[in-house]
């Protein structure tokens, strides 16, 4: 016969346990994208962004707190990755 007061105790336990942080609350190296109000991730996600897009969107948020010139040469080659590959006719 199961032992379902066992179950009953984890499900309580579940309940009543209170909330992990969530991982948009953790930044894993410096506090760059702490001061916006909206982090880069969120934005990226919602609106289904790929790859390229996403890292516009990353490094153009965080230039002035972190990586300032370094950060825009890095958009301005994503922009410029993005314009290749999605109108290559342009070249």
């Amino acid at each position: 016969m199961k032992n379902y007061s066992v179950a009953s105790t984890n499900r309580k336990e579940m309940i009543n346990k209170k909330p992990e942080k969530s991982a948009l609350d953790v930044q894993v190296s410096g506090t760059h994208y702490k001061t916006l109000s909206i982090q880069p991730i969120e934005f990226i996600v919602k609106n289904k962004m790929g790859f390229i897009e996403g890292n516009v969107v990353k490094y153009i948020s965080r230039y002035k707190d972190k990586g300032g010139v370094e950060d825009l040469k890095k958009v301005k080659h994503y922009i410029d990755l993005l314009i290749e590959l999605e109108y290559p006719e342009s070249k």
